[in-house]
C-alpha cells in the first residue's frame, strides 16, 4: 500500500517543503495541516508544545497520514517526545545539521523563533560537528509572513535588528520554514558574501525514499482562518489553495 503524506507546520512556512514535494517528488493526496489557531510553537513550553501536536496527529491519523514531515523548527523539537505509534516522523533540524557541517561553514549564524533558539538544539549539533554558531531569535518575522508580508516597513526593520549582530557572518541557517519568503529582505542587511541556507531541499531529499501515494487530491486544514492562510500562501510562496477547511483540535 502506498503511503500518505501529511505535512504539519505552526503555519504556512512547511508549503516551502510542500511546493518541492509536489516538484520534486509527485506526491499526491498531501494532507497539509496549519494550527495558527494556537499558540504560536515557538511561544510554547515543551509539555504544553507536546501535548498539542500530540493532538493534532491523532487528527491527522483519522485522515489516512502514515508518514508525517514537520517543517516547524519549534515543533521538531518535540519529535523525541511525540505518541508516535502507527506513524513515521520526520523533522528538519536534523537535514538542516547535515546539510550545513558539509559545507564546513566559516561564520555561522542560526536565526530561528524562540523555542527553536533556546532550546540550544542547533547549538549543540554544530558544536558537536566542530561548528561554531552564533544564534538570534527571529520570532516576529513568522508572525509577520504569516500575515501575508513580506516587504514592509516594519518586516525590514525587525530584519535589520535581528541580523545586525551577525550581518557578516559567511552562512545564515533560516531555522523556520517562513523565512525563505524573504530571503530578498534579508540579503539587504547582511554582507554581499554571506549565503542564506533554506534546509527544505535537505528535507525533501531525506524522504525521497518513502513509497509515497502519487494520487488523490490534496488537502488543507487550519486551526486558523482559512481565507488567512489562502493570501499567505499565494503571497509568500505563490502556492494556490482552492479551498482550507476550518477545524478544531
Amino acid at each position: 500500500m502506498k503511503q500518505k503524506l501529511g505535512i504539519l507546520d505552526w503555519g504556512i512556512g512547511g508549503l516551502s517543503v510542500y511546493r518541492l514535494v509536489k516538484e520534486k517528488l509527485g506526491a499526491g493526496g498531501v494532507i497539509y495541516f496549519s494550527d495558527t489557531g494556537a499558540t504560536p510553537y515557538g511561544k510554547m513550553s515543551r509539555g504544553a508544545l507536546v501535548e498539542r501536536l500530540n493532538a493534532v496527529i491523532e487528527f491527522l491519523k483519522s485522515k489516512g497520514v502514515t508518514h508525517l514531515v514537520i517543517g516547524c523548527n519549534a515543533a521538531s523539537t518535540a519529535i523525541p517526545f511525540l505518541d508516535r505509534a502507527g506513524l513515521t516522523i520526520e523533522g528538519v533540524i536534523e537535514s538542516a545539521v547535515e546539510m550545513t557541517a558539509k559545507l564546513a561553514p566559516e561564520k555561522l549564524a542560526v536565526i530561528g523563533g524562540r523555542r527553536t533558539i533556546l532550546s540550544g538544539i542547533y547549538r549543540r549539533k554544530f558544536a558537536a560537528e566542530g561548528i561554531p554558531t552564533r544564534q538570534r531569535i527571529a520570532q516576529p518575522l513568522s508572525g509577520l509572513i504569516e500575515s501575508g508580508d513580506v516587504s514592509s516597513p516594519e518586516l525590514r526593520a525587525a530584519s535589520r535588528k535581528i541580523l545586525a549582530p551577525v550581518k557578516n557572518a559567511s552562512h545564515v541557517l533560516l531555522a523556520c520554514t517562513h523565512y525563505p519568503a524573504i530571503i530578498p529582505v534579508l540579503k539587504d542587511f547582511v554582507s554581499a558574501r554571506t549565503i542564506f541556507l533554506n534546509p527544505a531541499g535537505a528535507l525533501v531529499e531525506k524522504i525521497a525514499a518513502w513509497d509515497l501515494s502519487k494520487t488523490g487530491a490534496d488537502c488543507f486544514y487550519t486551526t486558523g482562518g482559512p481565507e488567512e492562510m489562502k493570501t499567505a500562501a499565494r503571497n509568500a510562496f505563490g502556492v494556490k489553495i482552492e479551498t482550507a477547511e476550518r477545524v478544531q483540535i
